[in-house]
């Protein structure tokens, strides 16, 4: 745990180590300090809010994690873009750092800072016109996509890709990937994005895509927030389902689990396509089910059980078969969700391990990391396990093992905050199982908790890592960019 400073001292991180404050102007919304016998400028007007009070402080302190706890000194909410860039360009200035906040859904302290300013990019959620006749939507960043997803269905469009919750933000996912069951038909949501604007390190507003600043485009994109500040970004839109048909299909054994996930995978034979791990009643992870879905009308023709499903292994007795909207196909954790919430286990500790695991050692793999596994480690928590394909995949930072067909393999532990030992020693677990799939090429996709240093940072992003360096030079030349990721 971090240890937290007091107000005071936060409110110097913010003006320097040297500075004393003198007071704050409610009119000008400036700061007046002096640092070392000079007078620096404060704060410009905002459209929004500069807070420091304690509440906001404690919350911009946690994260879903409940593991780390850095505090910052202030918090802004912006009120328009003009307000990332005058606060970026302080922070600059002065050598503070930032980090934007979304829905505040890391596991690991990503976006914390200390000391610091956190940008809550939640007021920048404005969803601008579907254009229909060119299949793309430009949003704030602190949109989340269940309001995307509802924006574009009225227009019959929708993104192609989703992660499986939909209370997340725009900016949060793409500055990570945005990897989910459509994956492996349309690639991470980071490959579907047209367009960004982004504020740099050096408080510069810029737009860039594939053709335009393409550098920091692809250094932004799955970039972990070390470049810039996204504030807004194009997506591209495909035509909408009305209806999916989803399949529950149970398997007994983690061989054919994976070579049917493989075929379906390689075949494109299903829209959506993940798949979960259970335990049995002795607690031996030994129970696999490929979750799949079909899209009806107007996307495809009504599914066909029988052909859908044929050639594959599944034990048939237990096959669950499901007809839903595609929005509450979408939106179907939501219930959960609720019922997690109103148990308390929301707010437990989520030492999660997200880890990319190379086909051709899937099986091996898999089978260490669910021996080691106990129902009571991973607590009311979900282990996915389900295939991508590699040549969908096309954002440079977004890392994957060098296999025609990765398989994200994602144990989101949940434990109680309090019981610190069992934390740490969860963290240890993952660290231990990132080495030993990192030893056979894979690697991890950063949105748990596993201990990193520099040095493996440099190693998880390998060949790519020179530009990413020269990229943050260029657009975060003093550094101030989201430390908590602990990447430069």
């Amino acid at each position: 745990m971090t240890r937290t400073p007091s107000r005071r001292t936060a409110l110097r991180g913010l003006v320097g180590a040297s500075a004393v404050v003198v007071g704050f102007d409610p009119f000008t919304r400036s700061w007046a300090v002096t640092d070392s016998g000079r007078t620096l400028s404060g704060v410009p007007r905002l459209d929004g809010t500069l807070l420091t009070d304690d509440a906001s402080l404690t919350a911009d302190a946690d994260d879903f994690g409940h593991i780390v706890h850095r505090r910052p000194a202030a918090v802004l909410r912006p009120g328009s873009v003009r307000d990332v860039v005058a606060m970026v360009r302080f922070c600059n200035l002065h050598g503070l750092r930032v980090a934007p906040r979304g829905q505040g859904h890391g596991t690991n302290g990503q976006a914390q800072v200390e000391g610091g300013l956190i940008i809550e990019t939640e007021p920048l959620a404005a969803i601008g016109p579907v254009q229909v006749d060119s299949s793309r939507v430009t949003v704030g960043a602190g949109a989340k996509w269940s309001d995307v997803a509802k924006a574009t269905l009225a227009h019959g469009l929708t993104p192609p890709v989703f992660t499986d919750y939909l209370e997340l933000s725009v900016g949060g996912t793409l500055s990570v990937g945005g990897l989910g069951g459509q994956t492996h038909r349309h690639g991470a949501q980071v490959d579907n994005v047209l367009e960004l604007e982004v504020v740099t390190g050096a408080g510069e507003l810029l737009r860039c895509s594939p053709t335009r600043h393409p550098d920091l485009f692809h250094a932004v994109l799955a970039g972990l927030g070390q470049c810039a500040v996204i504030v807004a970004a194009t997506l591209r839109l495909v035509r909408a389902p009305e209806t999916v048909r989803h399949y529950l299909l149970p398997y007994a054994d983690l061989g054919t689990f994976l070579d049917d996930q493989r075929l379906l995978a390689t075949e494109g034979r299903f829209a959506y396509l993940e798949g979960q791990v259970g335990a049995d009643t002795a607690g031996a992870f030994d129970q696999f089910t490929i979750e799949a879905v079909a899209y009806g009308p107007p996307v495809g023709d009504a599914p066909d059980d029988a052909t859908l499903l044929r050639g594959l292994r599944h034990t048939a007795s237990g096959v669950q078969i499901t007809d839903l909207g595609y929005y509450d196909f979408l939106d179907r954790l939501a219930p959960s969700v609720a019922a997690l919430k109103e148990a308390g286990l929301w707010a437990y500790a989520h030492p999660w391990l997200n880890l990319l695991l190379p086909g051709r050692s899937t099986a091996d793999l898999a089978a260490t990391l669910l021996d080691a596994l106990t129902p009571a480690d991973l607590g009311p928590g979900v282990v996915l396990l389900y295939p991508l394909l590699h040549e969908r995949l096309h954002t440079p930072l977004l890392r994957m093992p060098d296999d025609p067909v990765p398989y994200l393999f994602a144990v989101l532990r949940t434990t109680p905050p309090e019981d610190t030992a069992t934390v740490q020693r969860l963290l240890s677990a993952n660290r231990s199982a990132y080495d030993t799939v990192g030893a056979a090429g894979g690697t991890q996709y950063p949105v748990g908790s596993i201990p990193f240093r520099h040095a493996d940072w440099r190693r998880h992003f390998g060949p790519v890592w020179k530009r990413f360096a020269e990229a943050r030079r260029t657009y975060d030349p003093k550094g101030i960019l989201v430390p908590g990721q602990g990447i430069f």
